[in-house]
């Protein structure tokens, strides 16, 4: 299908200095869209990038420019009232509106990667509350921000990304929860937002070849296809064009409160990966977990 352009669009996505907010983010600049990228990670510093690979803000915003969009990089700590409240001060001041924001950011994953598929019960709690406080927390925070400025205009998109396969356990207790409270959040949001025209949903890529797992199996973006584990997988690209699709939709409200699959929607949308496929939709049984 032919998208409908996103030119006038303005867009915000969180934790996008990296993996699949960069993605998303590249996309809507694709599609002619201004789009505020949000993170901690910094070419002044804040959350350091791996392994000297970039992966800031900054390095996003001018992928979102030359995609043919408007980057607009903006530090902001999305755990922080404060910050939180000059971001969409600076939004409503530059731009006046704002029509989409995906909620990306995400925390828990710093650290403790050997006890990550230990039980609850020996789970590191600074994963818990990595996750509940820069993941869950930090979206609603965000989405009600973003909510004033929608109702007061009438119409707007928030989407939450998450991991989800049709309710299946995803392997962590902890991150079990988390994410299948992001997608929760997204049916309550809708169910306050829909008398105001605004459309909350939650969105669920598959396995995604972010740069930390090209990184981990010792590939990059032009040899993966080499490497088993990662048949099955999908570029950031992917889900960005489902987010594209969803924000070009006059009639994405019939989705208000669902969880949604990328595969699914490049099925109904017709969009395909950045290398012409069109992976199916995300199955625990069939790969790693996303």
């Amino acid at each position: 299908m032919t998208f409908t352009a996103l030119a006038g669009i303005v867009a915000l996505v969180s934790g996008a200095s990296r993996g699949v907010g960069r993605g998303i983010a590249r996309e809507l600049g694709a599609a002619g869209a201004t789009v505020y990228v949000t993170g901690r990670s910094t070419s002044r510093g804040g959350t350091a990038s791996t392994a000297g690979r970039g992966e800031t803000i900054e390095e996003t915003a001018a992928l979102v420019t030359a995609q043919g969009g408007h980057g607009i990089a903006v530090a902001c700590d999305h755990t922080d009232d404060g910050q939180l409240a000059a971001l969409f001060a600076q939004v409503q001041a530059e731009q006046g509106r704002l029509d989409l924001l995906v909620n990306n950011a995400w925390g828990g994953y710093e650290g403790h990667d050997d006890t990550f598929t230990a039980p609850f019960w020996e789970q590191p709690l600074a994963r818990w509350e990595g996750m509940f406080g820069a993941g869950v927390r930090a979206a609603m925070l965000t989405s009600r921000y973003a909510a004033r400025l929608m109702i007061a205009q009438q119409h707007g998109l928030i989407i939450n990304t998450l991991a989800w396969d049709r309710g299946l356990y995803l392997g962590n207790a902890f991150y079990d929860v988390a994410k299948a409270a992001m997608g929760r959040m997204a049916f309550a949001m809708a169910h306050d937002l829909r008398a105001y025209g605004v459309t909350a949903l939650a969105l669920a890529p598959g396995f995604v070849r972010t740069e930390t797992v090209l990184a981990v199996l010792h590939t990059d973006e032009h040899h993966w296809q080499a490497v088993p584990e990662l048949a099955r997988s999908e570029s950031p690209a992917y889900i960005g064009r489902a987010v594209v699709a969803l924000a070009g939709d006059p009639e994405v409200m019939r989705y208000t409160g669902a969880t949604l699959m990328t595969g699914d929607l490049a099925q109904s949308y017709g969009f395909s990966d950045a290398d012409g496929r069109q992976p199916p939709p995300f199955r625990i049984d069939a790969g790693a977990a996303a």
